[in-house]
């Protein structure tokens, strides 16, 4: 096989190619280095992207000084006017760029003069700084600092290590998909939001990029809870604005209080936002120091506690678990002054300081002992935390291996110990957990930092992921080989004396860890604050969903201020839900559907083959992408179903709102690959066979007539097609211009969004469809014949009737529709004519009493049967139907049948001998004058012809003249040509004097059975 190259040329100076004329040059520059025209084929689109205003090169859109253009391409020196060079082409695309949405980016795209004197700066960031540690620090959260002893103390280790290894593989999966998302191509700023939307469209798009948005908006929630949580339990429990009067009111208080603070500190941040980034971006270096140093050092703590374990004690009467925040001596009795003296502790239970009988029974059936909190890594206590234990709300925390005499106490000293808050199970856990392994979209949302995105996404991002799950799962069994079980279930450290658990490991102070947390919390909050605004910017100025416009806009540098102000409203919801344990199962909801869509997305991209689906990570399969998006539901379901069901009614209510307004975005996205393969599949097998009786449906070719402003003429046309719609079947809407194809392209194109744009007025969904001809009525016929695809074509035919056609001095617009009879009756086509259509009920008119009229004179498959059921469903029809059947013959053709009469009520259930027995009946009942009108037998004379079209009239008139609509088969055009006129006479004779008329002829096929 030849191997080709493409080799770009250089541009050549203009004065080499003065002597040219008629050629053109245009300049593909990017804008930082582009002159002031304005009419230059490059412009930016408000976010510091370029884009083409055309696809095309125009020579008139050029300066007369930069006229010229290769030698090599002076062969195709007619279609430099149409095509663009490929030396351009490949300088754009080696020169790509795309800046991150902060502040000076913003700044930079609204002056046109700092663009053109500061070029964009090119990206730089390594594999390191870009991806590895922002998703390390990401990453790393409030649970591992406030909440991982506590799910390791009630889940076991064994269920623990089970749960982190299981939330790990999950993201590392999501990293896989990410990861060939990024390599193959270039992922601009926006990260997960712009790979879902890009690759699933606009509908999945949104749906999800907001429900990612509400996730990072809880984050920020969450992170301030943690952070004021740390504050008011291990810093400064003084603080606390409410107290609790009651042992009972402490959780309430302590919520009240989180509420306040939780307000404070979220305003704090939103200002410091709303000031400016880069103050958060100069914090962002300490923030991870504290992370990184508070993780060292409880390494270094556990490895201490194999030689010389901290000193802890832990109160214990019987087995169940003292809290300390009420007496300081865990012993009954004391000796002062060679004296036994009662402790604080004896008072807590006992009424008299002498007198045992007023103590609590379990107080002095059982004795008072201290054990040690920290054990050590060396001390073996790992077998007994290996076990899972769970426990009710309001259970008390019991060492198991402690003797204990059981007896009944009291429950007013239910304070002194230390019981569970909420009711934990597996489940519950999994969804407090989840959040600490979520941030892995880091790296991926500054993509347009990086120096080589392709390369430092997917390495940084599995890298940060491998050591963040290494540490978790290190995490999980170094805790329950060091830390005593009931310790490990102490979520505040009530035992520990209101010390943080994991603080107590750590080296060489516990206020390492409180204060490295608290910081790093804060900092964590920052950032999901500074980045929720972003993304509902991005997500706004998208324009997919019309009712956060308005958050696209910001201050003049383009920073987000009323989408900072709307996260700040979302986030003080999450502040007043004020639990942690609440807030995250929310978090994690929000962040699986994210995940869950990132594997689909290249799942589905995969499984299609699609041509521009390339990713060049080696280790990436749709199978993983599978699993990835199978553990994603499943946890979503492990961790909570009715928040599962409640984000996916949201994402779903987005998902249609945005289906419904209508997304006019196009962005290859593989939903619209899936739609082409399911149709292809459905085309082909629609063309297995005919279809069966029972499911004909009107499948139509609308015909409509433009005048020469290109307005549709008979709009009422298309709300007819509208309301058969309760068919369901498929909808052309074609038109025909004369002239030349050639000529009349651009014309043609004006005529199709013209009819789109009345097709979404009234409300049809379907197809349009213009063709240009040199004569009207050949148009009409290739339309008819050639519109449609495969099984998908259509077998009815509605156009309008030739009004004026008698003052017309031109008779080919009633010669037109004679001829379109005779094609849609060589095609076997059902038609329909809606005479009078003016005077049709539109789509938001009703019709609650009436009658549709129905005169079957010929047997036409049903169709007459089937029409007037159809329009009765839509909203505008509500009336019923009457039947008056006859049978005289072919009205006007040239064709003599004999007549025969049918009853006015006929039941398609009935036999052929009750339809004659019925038919003699009513021929015996049927009046004279009627009998002798069915009687008629038209010869050739053109007056015998008419005489019969007055008297059927007088009868129709007769008898529906009050009918809202009048359906009546259409006579055929007769064979020879020279009698159309006289065949239009008859038309206009027959329908004469009713205000709504739909003539109908049908396609020579059944459209309607008797059977079930």
């Amino acid at each position: 096989m030849h191997h080709f190259t493409v080799v770009p040329v250089k541009d050549q100076h203009q004065s080499d190619y003065d002597s040219l004329e008629g050629v053109t040059w245009v300049d593909y520059r990017e804008a930082g280095h582009c002159s002031g025209d304005p009419n230059d084929t490059v412009s930016s689109d408000g976010h510091g992207n370029h884009k083409e205003d055309s696809p095309f090169l125009n020579k008139t859109d050029t300066l007369k000084g930069n006229e010229y253009y290769d030698r090599n391409l002076a062969l195709f020196e007619e279609e430099l006017d149409i095509r663009p060079k490929v030396s351009s082409l490949l300088s754009r695309l080696a020169n790509y760029t795309n800046i991150t949405q902060g502040a000076k980016e913003h700044e930079e795209a609204e002056s046109a003069e700092i663009s053109r004197k500061r070029p964009p700066k090119s990206p730089s960031m390594g594999t390191l700084m870009g991806v590895y540690l922002p998703c390390l620090q990401n990453i790393f959260g409030v649970i591992l600092f406030l909440r991982l002893t506590w799910l390791v103390g009630i889940a076991g280790v064994l269920q623990s290590f089970c749960m982190v290894f299981m939330c790990c593989c999950c993201t590392m999966l999501t990293a896989i998909s990410m990861s060939a998302i990024a390599t193959n191509g270039v992922v601009p700023a926006g990260g997960s939001y712009f790979m879902i939307s890009r690759s699933l469209g606009p509908e999945f798009g949104g749906a999800v990029g907001l429900c990612f948005y509400l996730g990072t908006t809880f984050a920020g929630a969450m992170y301030i809870l943690g952070a004021i949580e740390i504050l008011l339990a291990y810093i400064v429990p003084a603080a606390a604005i409410f107290t609790a009067y009651e042992p009972h009111e402490e959780t309430s208080a302590m919520l009240n209080s989180m509420r306040i603070y939780g307000t404070i500190f979220l305003t704090l941040m939103c200002l410091v936002v709303f000031i400016g980034v880069k103050y958060v971006n100069k914090f962002a270096s300490l923030f991870l120091v504290c992370v990184i140093l508070s993780i060292f050092s409880i390494y270094v703590g556990v490895i201490k506690s194999a030689v010389h374990p901290p000193e802890f004690k832990i109160c214990m009467l019987g087995n169940r678990t003292l809290s300390r925040k009420l007496f300081d001596v865990c012993a009954k009795t004391t000796v002062e002054n060679n004296l036994t003296v009662t402790t604080k502790l004896w008072d807590l239970f006992c009424s008299s300081k002498n007198q045992t009988e007023t103590c609590d029974e379990y107080f002095v059936q059982n004795n008072v002992t201290e054990i040690q909190g920290i054990p050590g890594v060396a001390s073996g206590i790992i077998k007994e935390n290996l076990w899972s234990n769970y426990m009710a709300k309001g259970e008390i925390l019991q060492k198991r291996s402690l003797p204990s005499v059981e007896a009944s106490g009291s429950k007013r000293n239910l304070p002194v110990y230390v019981f569970a808050d909420i009711t934990t199970t597996f489940t519950i856990l999994v969804g407090i957990f989840f959040p600490s392994v979520t941030g892995i979209m880091a790296g991926s949302n500054r993509s347009g930092d990086l120096k080589d995105a392709q390369k430092s996404i997917p390495i940084g991002t599995i890298m940060a992921i491998a050591t963040t799950s290494l540490i978790y799962l290190s995490s999980v069994v170094l805790f329950g080989a060091c830390i005593e079980d009931v310790v490990l279930r102490d979520k505040y450290g009530d035992a520990l004396n209101n010390n943080l658990v994991v603080g107590t490991l750590a080296w060489p102070s516990p206020w390492v860890i409180v204060i490295g947390s608290f910081f790093s919390t804060c900092g964590a909050g920052l950032q999901s604050l500074t980045g929720a605004p972003r993304l509902l910017q991005a997500i706004a100025k998208d324009n997919i969903i019309p009712f956060l416009r308005v958050f696209g806009n910001g201050k003049v540098n383009g920073e987000p201020t009323w989408a900072l102000l709307l996260t700040a409203i979302i986030a003080e919801l999450g502040i007043l839900i004020a639990s942690l344990d609440m807030v995250a199962p929310i978090l994690s909801m929000f962040f699986l559907m994210c995940y869950l869509f990132v594997n689909l997305a290249c799942a589905v991209q995969t499984l299609l083959r699609t041509p521009n689906w390339r990713p060049r990570f080696k280790y990436y399969h749709w199978a993983l992408s599978f699993l990835g998006m199978s553990m994603c539901i499943a946890l979503m379901f492990i961790s909570s179903w009715y928040y599962a069901l409640v984000a996916m009614v949201i994402a779903g209510m987005i998902y249609k709102y945005i289906e419904y307004q209508g997304a006019e975005k196009e962005w290859g996205d593989g939903i619209r690959g899936l739609s082409l393969s399911a149709a292809r599949y459905a085309l082909l097998r629609l063309e297995e066979g005919p279809p069966h009786t029972k499911n004909w449906r009107p499948q139509l070719l609308v015909m409509l007539k433009l005048d020469e402003d290109l307005h549709v003429k008979h709009p009422r046309l298309l709300t007819f097609a509208s309301q058969l719609k309760a068919g369901k079947g498929l909808t052309i809407v074609g038109s025909v211009i004369q002239g030349n194809f050639l000529e009349n392209y651009g014309e043609a194109q004006a005529a199709e969004q013209t009819i789109k744009n009345m097709m979404a007025i009234e409300k049809v969904k379907g197809f349009c469809q213009i063709v240009v001809s040199s004569k009207v009525r050949e148009g009409i016929a290739h339309l008819i014949q050639s519109c449609g695809l495969g099984g998908m074509k259509h077998n009815s035919v509605v156009m309008g009737w030739p009004y004026g056609w008698r003052q017309s001095e031109d008779p080919r617009a009633w010669k037109t529709f004679i001829d379109t009879v005779r094609v849609t009756t060589a095609g076997h086509l059902a038609l329909l004519v809606p005479k009078n259509v003016s005077f049709y009920p539109s789509n938001h008119e009703r019709f609650t009493e009436g009658h549709i009229d129905v005169w079957w004179i010929v047997h036409d498959g049903g169709m007459l049967m089937l029409l007037p059921f159809l329009l009765r469903q839509h909203k505008a029809q509500l009336v019923k139907d009457r039947n008056s059947i006859i049978y005289p013959g072919n009205v006007y053709s040239d064709e003599e049948e004999e007549v025969h009469v049918y009853p006015d009520k006929i039941q398609m259930t009935w036999t052929k001998e009750k339809c004659e027995s019925e038919r003699n009946r009513n021929r015996a009942t049927t009046p004279n004058s009627f009998r002798e009108l069915i009687s008629i037998k038209p010869d050739q004379s053109n007056v015998r012809r008419m005489h019969t079209a007055v008297k059927l009239n007088e009868v129709i008139v007769n008898r529906s003249h009050d009918a809202k609509l009048v359906l009546l088969n259409m006579p055929g055009p007769p064979k020879n040509q020279d009698g159309d006129e006289n065949y239009m006479e008859f038309l206009e004779v027959l329908t004469e004097g009713l205000e709504r008329v739909l003539l109908v002829r049908g396609g020579g096929c059944e459209v309607i059975t008797i059977y079930s």
